[in-house]
């Protein structure tokens, strides 16, 4: 099941960052990108309330977009 998990989280952080990345191409705000990929987010995952959803979306966005880091975060790892 930890498995499984994991491969879901790593689709979601790949869609999230993809949705950040075209947003911004196309011109929308940092901020507004955000808050579109935070309610991306949370749409497949209602469970998941507000504030956790802006930390991981956070999380995804600081670690592909300013850090440029390859790979998912550790948060998908599992550690």
């Amino acid at each position: 099941m930890a498995m499984e998990a994991s491969r879901i989280a790593r689709k979601c952080e790949r869609a999230v960052i993809t949705a950040y990345t075209e947003l911004r191409e196309v011109g929308t705000a940092d901020v507004a990108a955000f808050n579109a990929c935070t309610t991306l987010y949370r749409i497949h995952h209602p469970e998941s309330s507000l504030s956790e959803a802006r930390m991981l979306v956070s999380e995804w966005i600081d670690h592909h977009m300013v850090r440029k880091v390859d790979g998912p975060t550790a948060v998908c790892n599992g550690t």
